[in-house]
């Protein structure tokens, strides 16, 4: 942890009653919505695998990690109670250190949440990066991901079992890729729960270029930094576009570059700025229930939107199909809804 100056807070906002939804990726929000829609689906999975899972993972952070406290790693301590004061949430996750060579923090748990932050990330980033870290946890800790990632985990097992049967292997494998674009997807989402906590998206770029591979990141220019997210996005070979496609469906993570270009994006947007000026939704006003097909048209839109404004070739291939399937799911959502035709008829105006 470097000895940087610590950023007063004394301006800092803080988001009293805020909704996850304030800050979740559309895409995230479709995927999450579906799951949500169906009832005591998230106990379920809480009560299969919550119970064994959490409490050796618990037990192992305790007994070989740092917990953060007043008196171990106050400062780290600090950062944690402004997090999540800041994001409101009911209850303070513990902070556990880690030894690990990689830059990197997790969420583990269920019932009772907590992080571990990995020593890598403790020595390379400076207060105002690790608040943005933190944060970014916390947003994953309020959006409830850790439920919907242990589906991910047990399916991943369940197609190695069935390895063997490749119709069911390949069916699995599908699904998989759908969870692992949606928490891709979670993670844009955290980081913008990151960036409501630090406020500051120079503190948040930082950290992202120490992920990304840089050693000092004031020596790292940042235009050419982030125009390497706009040649990604850019190529004009299909095989590229292929070659993409291929590494990125095994990915849990979003890639490095093009996730900081995404949130820089988000930072200058009006719908930042409205949060920060107290125009956000709240959590007594979540009603999933009765949101879950906006969130589905929401996620839908988001993909024709990228896909339309997308210079890569076999992206421009797909954005029609995809145009077309988007409308005949609203359609679809819109009729089941509100258990009645009517919103049939009205998507088709």
């Amino acid at each position: 942890m470097t000895d940087d100056i610590e950023v007063s807070r004394h301006n800092a906002v803080r988001f009293p009653g805020i909704s996850p939804r304030a800050y979740e990726h559309p895409v995230d929000r479709g995927a999450l919505a579906t799951l949500r829609a169906v009832p005591g689906f998230a106990q379920v999975v809480k009560a299969v695998s919550g119970f064994y899972a959490e409490r050796g993972e618990r037990l192992m952070a305790l007994a070989s990690g740092i917990r953060v406290g007043p008196k171990q790693y106050p400062e780290l301590d600090k950062l944690r109670n402004e997090c999540a004061e800041a994001l409101d949430l009911e209850r303070v996750p513990n902070l556990f250190v880690a030894r690990s060579p990689e830059v990197n923090a997790q969420t583990i748990g269920m019932d009772e949440p907590f992080i571990v932050l990995n020593t890598a990330a403790v020595e390379a980033m400076d207060l105002a990066s690790l608040r943005f870290v933190i944060g970014h946890e916390m947003g994953h800790v309020l959006s409830g991901h850790a439920v919907y990632r242990t589906i991910m985990i047990r399916l991943i097992g369940l197609q190695m079992s069935m390895s063997w049967t490749p119709v069911s292997a390949i069916g699995i494998r599908v699904v998989i890729a759908a969870l692992r674009e949606w928490y891709r997807k979670a993670e844009l989402s955290c980081d913008r729960a990151g960036l409501l906590c630090s406020q500051d998206p120079t503190a948040a770029l930082r950290s992202q270029i120490l992920v990304a591979g840089g050693i000092d990141p004031s020596k790292i220019d940042i235009p050419a930094f982030l125009q390497q997210a706009a040649e990604y996005e850019s190529v004009d070979d299909i095989r590229d576009s292929y070659l993409k496609l291929r590494y990125v469906e095994t990915m849990s993570h979003p890639l490095a570059v093009v996730r900081a270009a995404q949130l820089q994006k988000w930072a200058a947007s009006e719908e930042y700025r409205g949060i920060l000026a107290g125009e956000y939704p709240r959590r007594d006003a979540d009603a999933p229930s009765s949101t879950w097909t906006d969130d589905l048209k929401s996620a839908a839109k988001s993909y024709k939107d990228s896909w339309n404004s997308s210079a890569d070739p076999l992206t421009k291939v797909f954005s029609d199909v995809g145009e077309a399937v988007s409308g005949a799911a609203g359609k679809v959502w819109s009729k089941f809804g509100n258990g009645s035709g009517e919103g049939a008829s009205e998507s088709g105006k």
